[in-house]
């Protein structure tokens, strides 16, 4: 079955946190799967900030080979709701300013994990798995990630500094690709997906200035 890439890059917005499994090293041969909070990139890929002394770091330290599993949040039956399973390699790296804040707007609560032993890496896919719920489910490629279009985030900083001020009171701004915006509305978290498909930065700046005031109505 043919997969819509957006719809998996829809699931990776709306969804704060998934599942990671990494290569056990206090245990060889085994999984190890523990619960994480991401936030995408420009490139759409899951950047995970996390301890040097936690036992998942350690085990992507010596295997980076893992896989993120995310579910839509808040289904009630996981087995009928869309979710796909992200495998590839884990590399650490250190993020650019215009990156950080995008983290931060996100996950406000990590800024003083920054104090501590904590680092950023970011999982490259390989093979993605979706499944859009029952009998529908596909395949997507490291090509086919590779493939989509890019709003770096310095772009993405001016366009956020452009839509705040036409964004609704009750509306927290949370970051902006693409394919849509992510937003906080009244303590819930959610996505504005943009109709047509993909805008490319360019063209960005007019779509948010329409869609802006109508959030959270």
């Amino acid at each position: 079955m043919n997969i819509a890439i957006e719809d998996a890059v829809a699931l990776l917005h709306e969804t704060p946190d998934g599942t990671l499994a990494t290569h056990s090293a206090t245990l060889p041969g085994y999984p190890y799967a523990t619960g994480v909070p991401y936030v995408t990139d420009a490139h759409h890929r899951p950047v995970l900030c996390i301890s040097r002394l936690a036992e998942h770091t350690k085990n992507l330290l010596a295997d980076p080979r893992a896989s993120l599993f995310v579910a839509h949040p808040g289904a009630a039956d996981v087995q009928a709701a869309p979710r796909l399973t992200l495998t590839g390699e884990v590399e650490p790296f250190e993020p650019p300013l215009d990156f950080l804040e995008r983290y931060l707007r996100y996950q406000p609560g990590a800024r003083e994990l920054l104090a501590l032993d904590f680092i950023f890496v970011r999982l490259n896919p390989l093979q993605t798995r979706v499944i859009e719920g029952v009998g529908r489910m596909g395949w997507l490629s490291r090509d086919d990630w590779a493939a989509l279009p890019v709003v770096t985030h310095s772009e993405e900083a001016a366009l956020v500094n452009l839509a705040k001020p036409h964004m609704p009171p009750d509306v927290r701004l949370l970051g902006i690709d693409c394919y849509g915006i992510d937003l906080i509305i009244q303590g819930q978290r959610t996505r504005h997906r943009f109709a047509g498909g993909a805008r490319h930065a360019d063209a960005l700046a007019e779509a948010i200035e329409q869609v802006a005031p109508t959030l959270g109505a």
